[in-house]
């Protein structure tokens, strides 16, 4: 097993950020219908910076450590910041393995950088990513212009701040 499998692995059975918290500014829910994950996420910004990112995540290993990654990598960041960091990890895995990823961005999310030569696996990967940038959307803060990959759907029943 090589580094990149231990993290991971190590995300997914010790996921960062896992468990569903109050206060939030939006909540959004996304489903990978391919394969059946899942995702209710929601997103607390307080002046400009990501406060806190919680969720709860079913599913592969791989969309639950990259989810896990996501609260890791843009919890206290600037809004600019996390920006940032879903664009380069977006941009990584849609690179069909051109992109390799830059550590100093997106931290453990480089150990996902061999997912992007696997497409169906790419949604699974993303679809904690895209989940958070709709719930900041959602609480007025869009942080990514792009439309969410196909196959994956936002089966939010309600957008209420809390």
């Amino acid at each position: 097993m090589d580094l990149y499998q231990q993290i991971i692995i190590d995300h997914y059975k010790d996921p960062h950020g896992a468990g569903l918290r109050e206060p939030y500014d939006a909540e959004t829910h996304h489903v990978n219908p391919v394969c059946g994950d899942e995702v209710t996420l929601r997103v607390h910004v307080v002046d400009g910076v990501v406060d806190d990112i919680s969720y709860a995540a079913q599913g592969c290993s791989i969309s639950v450590a990259a989810t896990s990654v996501l609260a890791e990598q843009v919890t206290g960041c600037s809004v600019t910041e996390a920006a940032g960091i879903l664009r380069a990890m977006r941009s990584m895995l849609t690179s069909k393995g051109q992109d390799p990823g830059d550590e100093n961005v997106i931290g453990d999310g480089v150990a996902f950088a061999g997912v992007a030569k696997y497409p169906a696996r790419v949604k699974c990967a993303l679809l904690g990513w895209m989940a958070f940038a709709d719930a900041m959307t959602r609480a007025g803060i869009p942080v990514e212009a792009s439309p969410p990959l196909a196959d994956q759907t936002d089966t939010t029943d309600s957008e209420d701040a809390r």
